[in-house]
């Protein structure tokens, strides 16, 4: 990379000096580096998953447009995210008058200190320069923020050291809009800003200008505003006046993984799950798909407040607890492996009911009861899928003629292996999920308690947390609420 110039003379004979003598804006920036991007064909939002054909067509829409624009959408749905590598279509290097506030343009200053300075010493005004990520601010609205964190204010201090009058725009103290001049600012959960801020906003949006104490300043800012909301704060808790909906180009609704497979690689790329353990660890494709089952089901339940919605963190934080249950048992066994169970997603139940937001009706059924109903849904779906058509009825039987088994939650996998193959035909089903008899015992533990916990699911048979019911009970729903936080053993019966 050829080296920076530091003063505006050298500036103007580079070819630096090119883009700014010819003021292209923010806006037009970001345009220009988006339809090279498109032209190369790179990936705009990496790691962003399921709204290739939904969100990212509109926001490249709205840079096209050069829009300001606001991301609208409930929780978890990687708002915040994707205005942070909106960063990645901003040049990689910009000049700016050294030591100003809100990094003047030093072809176009229009602050008073920089055009102060330029004319007082020309072409040896001092050239510092900005990276992408340093023209990125964002800030987290809330009911307490004022006028002059957002715009600026009056600062008597600078007025004195510098021999100013209170009236002279020497004394502005900048606030966070002015000093993301050149580049982007990001205001999250906009709703919560105060009335009055969001008018000060429109203001600078439209014209530019704003009164700061009374003493009118302008300041055609150059910027690119993104906006993030969630629809239910439109009531809830403030809303977004209507002169700045106005002025915002392009409304574009966010939303959860569209499919299974979109969620389970959004849950695999962020879960920590390659995680540095003296043991190793091997999540099973039917645990992982259970967790986001979960999620799936969770969203539809008409018990679970849809207004609030079922953040994509819930299956994340499912997962990595999931995988710490399988590694403390592991751990306390002894053994080189672990490899988490449907047991240990009952375990992970403190991941779960503190991230559902329940209606009234799912309030008197109780966290705990519906999270558990959710765990026992998802692995009857996921069950179906790699049993349908499957016959089973050896292994019902066995529980049909009086046969009981009780599951420890810490045995070791080489005991738990001995008193399944007690039933007969389990092991040998085991093979609908890709396992052979050379498969670890704890990777076979796991494939045959799913496989009686998706017989469970289905009603085939009963199970119950302390003495099970009997083959005549096989029908009665489950006891709510009667199971505990983490269930120390299980009967199938």
């Amino acid at each position: 990379m050829p080296e920076l110039p530091l003063t505006l003379g050298t500036l103007k004979t580079s070819k630096f000096g090119e883009q700014q003598m010819s003021q292209r804006s923010v806006k037009s920036e970001l345009r220009e580096n988006l339809i090279c991007k498109l032209q190369r064909g790179d990936d705009l939002f990496p790691g962003v998953v399921g709204y290739e054909d939904t969100v990212v067509p509109q926001i490249v829409n709205a840079v096209l447009s050069r829009h300001n624009f606001i991301l609208l959408g409930l929780r978890g749905q990687a708002k915040t995210r994707i205005i942070r590598m909106l960063t990645g279509l901003l040049d990689e290097r910009l000049p700016y008058i050294a030591g100003c506030e809100i990094r003047d343009n030093p072809f176009h200053p229009i602050c008073r200190r920089c055009r102060d300075l330029i004319a007082e010493k020309g072409d040896q005004t001092p050239i510092a320069w900005l990276n992408r990520d340093e023209r990125y601010v964002e800030k987290l609205a809330t009911p307490d923020v004022t006028i002059a964190d957002m715009i600026g204010d009056i600062d008597p201090i600078k007025a004195a050291r510098g021999g100013h009058q209170l009236s002279s725009e020497m004394t502005v103290h900048y606030g966070l809009l002015p000093r993301a001049n050149r580049g982007i600012f990001a205001i999250n959960e906009l709703p919560d800003l105060a009335g009055k801020i969001q008018v000060g906003l429109f203001n600078i949006m439209q014209e530019g200008d704003v009164q700061i104490k009374g003493y009118p300043v302008r300041l055609p800012l150059d910027i690119m505003l993104v906006f993030t909301a969630n629809p239910e704060d439109y009531t809830a808790r403030g809303k977004i006046i209507t002169p700045l909906k106005d002025r915002i180009g392009s409304e574009i609704r966010t939303h959860y993984p569209l499919s299974v497979d979109q969620g389970l690689s959004i849950t695999k790329q962020e879960s920590w799950t390659e995680r540095p353990s003296p043991i190793r660890q091997e999540v099973p494709n039917y645990i992982r798909e259970i967790v986001e089952q979960l999620a799936f089901l969770a969203r539809e339940d008409k018990r679970v407040d849809k207004r609030s919605g079922v953040s994509q963190r819930l299956p994340i934080s499912v997962l990595e607890n999931v995988i710490s249950n399988a590694e403390r048992r592991a751990l306390k066994a002894h053994e080189d492996i672990a490899v988490p169970r449907v047991l240990d997603i009952y375990a992970a139940l403190p991941s779960i009911t503190g991230k559902l937001e329940l209606e009234y009706e799912g309030e008197l059924k109780g966290g705990d009861a519906i999270a558990r109903e959710l765990i026992r849904m998802a692995v009857g779906k996921v069950y179906t899928t790699y049993f349908e058509g499957v016959n089973v009825s050896q292994i019902v039987q066995w529980f049909e003629l009086g046969g009981s088994l009780k599951l420890e939650d810490a045995a070791d996998s080489e005991a738990m292996l001995k008193q399944l193959s007690r039933i007969q035909g389990l092991m040998e089903k085991t093979g609908a999920l890709g396992l052979g008899a050379s498969e670890p015992d704890a990777v076979r533990v796991s494939a045959a308690e799913f496989i009686l916990e998706g017989l469970y699911a289905h009603r085939r048979i009963s199970r119950n947390e302390e003495v099970g019911f009997t083959a005549g009970e096989r029908k009665r729903e489950p006891p709510e609420g009667g199971e505990g936080r983490r269930p120390p053993r299980r009967q199938f019966n």
